[in-house]
């Protein structure tokens, strides 16, 4: 399959990470579905030798991605629900936002972050595709236009009166296909002076700590700041600030405006880029041995699931997320191995994981259970995780995570 670069237009044939076939991360299963064919994608990345945007072949569409009944709820972790508040408090400070100001967020998901500017009283709209996670932020009383955001979109909004003094876009960069359309629906939609903010997880992180299992049909990007710099400048946006933040296992919260607004720009942009350029991630060659190392975890799983099976210990997970998905669908892990996965989101309890067909159940299961291991799959939680189910290390659970490497915690967090 030859593809372009969805940036530069480039053709792309240096390959930087192969995970074979996967359904859909989010594709939940219920009971009747598993006796019916299932949907796999090959879920493959490349790298352009050009921009150096490293991306997905193209081969889900995003509407099947993000349909109606998409399970992702972001109010489900507790810990993401303090980060959002946290920056909703840092921008209204920083940015002087009042109740004649207008907030825009592009993938609302349930109202978890603009719930906090409803409450403060400063005007603010959600905008979200998929109606499950619509339906629980109007709930909220979040205003939110159910459509997916791009130039077109913007362009309404902006004449409309719309355009925004703050855009917020946490976790949707790296999942839009088109992302020159969708940073033009960005520039299109500010004021003259507005800011925008984007966080997602920055590839230098995952890189240096084997995150692979980040890595799924929903995202079509992953990104350094040398290339969301790159793509920016073309839709006539800049960078003035940047953040390094720990969630998600390393992201980066970056701020843009309009290429001729007075915002000054900080020397956190030309530190990062500096530090890119000195991993080589400016070069080609960077992304070339990342295979074998993503390999290697997947190894280690699945001889730590054996071994356990083998010496009669019982093992449970926890987390049905994304990422839990993409490592047991690379790993070939199916029931046998690892019997069925807690997860506190109602709207997961009761089906199967996309692929391994296994069953997700809720906490409470863990009560009757007692596993030997609780495998933390969402690693990016794993504390959270262990302070919810201090009882159960109590009573000799030892919890695991994989991701850069196998780490068998004991004893409360």
């Amino acid at each position: 399959m030859n593809q372009t670069c969805r940036h530069c237009g480039s053709t792309l044939t240096r390959q930087f990470l192969d995970l074979g076939y996967a359904p859909p991360s989010n594709a939940y299963l219920t009971a009747d579905a598993l006796f019916a064919p299932e949907l796999t994608y090959p879920l493959r990345l490349m790298v352009c030798d050009s921009c150096l945007l490293v991306q997905t072949q193209d081969y889900a569409d995003a509407g099947n991605l993000f349909d109606a009944d998409y399970a992702y709820f972001s109010s489900t972790s507790k810990s993401w629900l303090a980060h959002a508040a946290r920056y909703c408090d840092d921008m209204t400070d920083r940015l002087g936002l009042n109740k004649d100001s207008f907030v825009v967020e592009v993938a609302a998901n349930d109202g978890y972050l603009l719930r906090n500017f409803v409450a403060a009283g400063i005007p603010c709209l959600g905008i979200e595709p998929t109606a499950s996670t619509a339906a629980a932020a109007e709930a909220l009383d979040v205003p939110v236009l159910r459509k997916f955001f791009g130039e077109a979109l913007a362009e309404e909004l902006a004449t409309s009166g719309s355009a925004a003094d703050l855009i917020i876009g946490n976790n949707v960069y790296a999942h839009v296909p088109d992302i020159n359309d969708f940073t033009r629906g960005l520039a299109r939609m500010l004021k003259p002076e507005g800011v925008v903010t984007l966080e997602f997880p920055h590839l230098m992180r995952l890189v240096e700590f084997c995150q692979f299992d980040t890595v799924y049909h929903e995202h079509y990007s992953y990104l350094s700041l040398g290339t969301v710099a790159r793509i920016f400048a073309a839709a006539g946006l800049r960078v003035f600030d940047v953040q390094e933040l720990p969630t998600h296992g390393g992201s980066l919260r970056v701020f843009g405006c309009l290429k001729e607004s007075d915002h000054k720009e900080t020397g956190s942009v030309g530190d990062l880029l500096a530090e890119e350029n000195r991993r080589g991630m400016e070069t080609p060659e960077f992304y070339e041995a990342f295979q074998p190392r993503a390999e290697r975890v997947k190894n280690n799983f699945l001889a730590f699931l054996l071994e356990a099976k083998r010496d009669g210990k019982s093992v449970a997970g926890y987390g049905a997320a994304a990422k839990g998905n993409t490592l047991l669908n690379f790993a070939g892990v199916k029931p046998d191995l690892l019997p069925f996965v807690c997860d506190a989101a109602a709207a997961k309890q009761g089906k199967f994981m996309p692929g391994s067909h296994i069953p997700i159940l809720p906490p409470s299961a863990l009560q009757d259970r007692r596993p030997d291991y609780l495998i933390i799959l969402p690693w990016n939680i794993a504390d959270e995780v262990r302070k919810q189910n201090n009882d159960l290390a109590a009573r000799g659970t030892k919890f695991v995570t994989f991701v850069p490497e196998t780490r068998i915690l004991e004893g409360s967090a």
